[in-house]
């Protein structure tokens, strides 16, 4: 009762204080997380955003006293923190969730999903895929995201559209897909994606070559090339499983991260999917190179691909964020199942507890993310002049009672459904749970629509 009271008096104050500064938003009550260098924690605290921007993080009698808010949200009985940052993911592949589970990786992309792209991958398949995709990130508290898929320009328009921010890149593979028959023509519409939404606001185009083992070595350096001279990010599918090595030990008599570096590969900007089987001299390489390393648990998991060397990267320093994969071998997009997934399979691979706690796990999907996708100065911390991409959970059912460490609850106990509010730019994509860019009815039932259609392609 006494919260109440005084968060009323703060709502009060904000309408009559003449003199404050007017902003677009302010998020107030509740616990602020900030994920800054000193990991402070405002309790009960408040967020000040003007435009794109926070202005500042502080008391909400500090904030009220400071600044007038064009919209007031109420967190009371909530966790504010940064957007969480998905730095691996395939966003349309949402309409596979669940065509095919319980496989190896290599049987699994080679006999069902490989088949299915080639029957029913097209523009309105990955317009209507992302906009699902996207909606149920927005639902669940992802603000930001890393994409490889096709036809990479419909999913920069819906996620644009949605309203969240995307690290997207332009699929290039050796053999024919439904947006190109060959690599040269992958690397001309990357170029094309590329010089289209560089400049945007929420889209950062970038170049992906599929992986080592789908790409001779002329690709691989060409999509290198071009991510280079345009300065975007390359990303790339790595040492995922044990098959995979022994693809680039017969054909290489070499580890793929080695390869990769024999040939000249890596360098600034570069995202690696998994990195699960990596040897010591391999983290030295993407140590020394500056590579983002992008770690799925929860794919690695299911399709028995092995456990990333969480410590080892750790350890030595290497830049690590979370993913979730595509929901095709996840099967969902939730980054706080993965936060907890994370945790759990670093504990049980290293047999130690202590290995990966809550608030190593939470780095992982905030400034951890943020670095791997090299944009650490602009989101992954609640900071004045950084992004105003930021979420608010709920900690107030009985799954969520008592709460006596706001970050061991997000980890451990938090799930995608108790976010709240998802803001992203400083824009509103949702509050209170209901979505403000995305209709929800027309994107399921769209999704709903084309799923039949899929059916029908492959015989389910």
């Amino acid at each position: 009762m006494r919260a109440c009271i005084a968060l009323a008096l703060v709502v009060v104050t904000l309408a009559m204080q003449p003199d404050r500064r007017s902003i677009s938003l302010i998020v107030v009550g509740g616990t602020v997380i900030t994920e800054d260098p000193r990991h402070s924690v405002v309790a009960p605290g408040a967020v000040a955003i003007d435009g794109t921007d926070i202005v500042e993080i502080g008391a909400p009698d500090a904030i009220a006293a400071k600044y007038r808010g064009a919209e007031t949200i109420e967190a009371r009985d909530q966790i504010v923190l940064p957007g969480l940052i998905n730095t691996h993911t395939h966003a349309p592949m949402v309409m596979y969730r669940g065509l095919a589970d319980d496989l190896t990786l290599m049987d699994w992309l080679q006999k069902y999903i490989f088949p299915a792209e080639a029957k029913t991958v097209s523009p309105e398949f990955v317009r209507i895929g992302t906009r699902l995709a996207a909606l149920e990130m927005i639902e669940s508290g992802t603000t930001t995201y890393a994409d490889m898929y096709y036809f990479e320009e419909e999913i920069a328009k819906a996620t644009r559209e949605a309203g969240l921010r995307g690290v997207l890149g332009q699929t290039i593979i050796q053999f024919p897909v439904a947006d190109a028959k060959t690599p040269a023509e992958g690397l001309v519409r990357a170029e094309a994606f590329i010089k289209a939404f560089k400049d945007d606001g929420l889209i950062v185009p970038a170049v992906a070559p599929h992986a080592m083992y789908t790409n001779d070595k002329g690709t691989l350096l060409a999509c290198a090339e071009l991510g280079r001279r345009y300065g975007v990010p390359i990303i790339i599918h790595l040492a995922e499983t044990e098959e995979e090595i022994r693809i680039a030990r017969e054909q290489h008599r070499s580890t793929p991260t080695a390869y990769l570096e024999a040939i000249g590969f890596w360098g600034p900007k570069t995202l690696a999917a998994h990195g699960v089987w990596v040897t010591d001299e391999d983290i030295a390489i993407l140590k020394r190179r500056g590579v983002g390393v992008a770690h799925n648990p929860e794919s690695n998991m299911k399709l028995a691909s092995g456990a990333a060397p969480v410590k080892k990267y750790l350890a030595a320093g290497v830049t690590l964020g979370l993913g979730t994969d595509g929901a095709a071998s996840n099967n969902d997009q939730d980054m706080f199942e993965a936060m907890r997934q994370a945790s759990f399979l670093a504990k049980h691979a290293e047999h130690d507890p202590t290995v990966l706690p809550a608030q190593a796990a939470l780095d992982l999907a905030t400034m951890g993310g943020a670095r791997a996708l090299s944009m650490e100065r602009v989101i992954g911390s609640l900071e004045p002049g950084k992004r105003a991409d930021l979420i608010a959970v709920s900690v107030n059912t009985a799954r969520q009672t008592p709460l006596y460490d706001p970050v061991s609850h997000l980890v451990y106990t938090t799930r995608g459904d108790d976010v709240q509010t998802t803001i992203v730019n400083g824009k509103v994509l949702m509050k209170d749970r209901q979505l403000r860019t995305l209709d929800r009815t027309t994107v399921i039932a769209d999704a709903r629509r084309l799923a039949q259609k899929v059916r029908e392609a492959v015989g389910r």
